[in-house]
């Protein structure tokens, strides 16, 4: 017997031939997957260790995969009438709710980072093996509901919000907290929330002269926020002028979250050494696309920010 993690372990009645219990393979602990493996039971949501028995066998994660997008290609009834019919062999629009291969890795590792927590500390919390949560990452998978549900307990988020749920609403729509508190954060946590890189929002006037506020992919480097864009762009307006740059997170789950307000005069980085530097230690490209080669940058003289919390919680920060 050989599994891969994301593999299931399927335990059935010798007699009968019906499931009794299956479970996810979360960790292995023989390179060449031979047992005993640590499974999460989708009955009770433990996770034993385990040396299968004769009633027992492996439903592989690939061959479950590449079974479902064979059926995903075949063309149904509906398929073959109307002038959207689906052509045999091309891939079917995916079911709505259900995540595309790879999503939740993503997001699971980006609420990770966000949070400054090591695989290590994540596996730990959501009781799975770092080798398997190295693998949800960086592999195609669709884990158990009860996995998922351990990695958003372990990430203070939940299982929707890492599927990728209500991503095309603005945030704020969950009902207000019963009694809610508003912290002024100081400098050093405003600088800590600014991170090193993320998505913020700009404020400038615009080339017509009118205002606007616009998403722009920033950095921090050496305590200046800065931004690549295109000349004549309205992100370009705010060199010269004095602006403001607004970064915040909100929790839908718990209506709760945090802003940083920071306002600076912003400058145009002309430097060609230092034009270099800014796109070597990028972190990401602008997600707008094209040729974005003008950088930006704002260096903050006010610093402020606001963090609304359940009281019971504010008080114990």
């Amino acid at each position: 017997m050989h599994a891969h993690l994301g593999d299931r372990l399927v335990v059935e009645s010798p007699a009968t031939g019906v499931v009794r219990r299956d479970g996810e393979i979360i960790g292995l602990h023989h390179e060449d997957g031979t047992p005993p493996y640590d499974v999460r039971w989708s009955d009770t949501d433990d996770v034993t260790l385990v040396f299968p028995g004769p009633d027992a066998h492996i439903e592989h994660l690939e061959a479950a995969a590449e079974a479902e997008a064979q059926a995903d290609d075949a063309p149904s009834a509906t398929d073959t009438v109307g002038e959207n019919a689906a052509t045999p062999g091309t891939s079917a629009t995916p079911a709505p709710g259900r995540p595309d291969p790879g999503d939740v890795g993503r997001r699971v590792a980006e609420e990770r980072r966000r949070r400054g927590l090591s695989r290590e500390e994540t596996a730990r919390r959501a009781r799975i093996s770092p080798q398997y949560l190295t693998y949800l990452e960086e592999q195609p998978s669709d884990p158990s509901t009860a996995t998922l549900l351990a990695l958003a307990a372990a990430l203070d988020t939940t299982a929707a919000s890492l599927r990728g749920g209500g991503v095309d609403r603005p945030p704020g729509q969950g009902h207000a907290l019963l009694h809610p508190r508003l912290n002024d954060l100081d400098q050093k946590e405003c600088r800590r929330l600014l991170s090193t890189h993320g998505v913020g929002r700009v404020a400038v006037t615009a080339p017509d002269g009118r205002p606007a506020v616009v998403p722009v992919n920033y950095e921090v480097v050496d305590d200046a926020i800065v931004f690549r864009t295109r000349p004549g762009s309205v992100p370009a307006a705010a060199a010269g002028n004095e602006v403001a740059f607004e970064v915040d997170h909100v929790d839908e789950a718990m209506s709760q979250g945090w802003s940083v307000l920071a306002v600076g005069p912003a400058t145009t980085v002309t430097d060609p050494d230092a034009v270099q530097d800014l796109a070597r230690r990028a972190h990401t490209e602008p997600w707008a696309g094209g040729t974005r080669d003008t950088w930006v940058s704002i260096r903050p003289t006010r610093l402020t920010g606001k963090r609304i919390t359940p009281a019971d919680q504010s008080a114990r920060r």
